[in-house]
């Protein structure tokens, strides 16, 4: 008798209860239901920042050339008078005044540039966002340089 007791026993252990196996997914999904909203919504937030940090160290490089050769590149030379030298520079360092290629939004599109700008600043540089279309509302609004 004692033997069949164990042996029932060692039955019921072998596996989880369906009971038990639904309180698990119950809590996966409410953790999923929490963490999922705040984790995607960083991924816009970061390419937001990386864009705002490129057209920062764009201008950067815009405002050596500009103290190299006395001007902006004109919109025709294009952030591409950065990386090759154009015709007309005066000076020219090793290399370029950015290195790696032309610099690329945190969507992986050209950056936009026009000199001179407008309302008197001497350019424009800015990104069209996540829609990659100019204009745009909330994350798919256009990235300007704030000068």
């Amino acid at each position: 008798m004692g033997l069949r007791l164990k042996q029932q026993y060692q039955s019921y252990q072998t596996g989880f209860t369906l009971i038990e196996v639904m309180v698990v997914i119950v809590i996966l999904g409410i953790l999923a239901a929490l963490i999922v909203p705040n984790v995607i919504g960083q991924s816009d937030k970061a390419r937001v920042g990386t864009t705002k940090s490129v057209l920062s160290t764009t201008a950067s490089a815009l405002d050596l050339f500009k103290l190299d050769n006395s001007r902006y590149p004109t919109t025709q030379e294009g952030l591409d008078g950065l990386i090759h030298k154009p015709a007309t520079a005066k000076t020219w360092p090793n290399g370029g005044y950015i290195k790696g290629g032309l610099p690329k939004d945190g969507w992986g599109a050209d950056l936009q540039y026009i000199s001179p700008g407008s309302d008197g600043k001497p350019f424009d540089l800015y990104s069209f966002g996540s829609d990659g279309k100019e204009g745009g509302e909330d994350d798919a609004a256009d990235i300007a340089l704030q000068q």
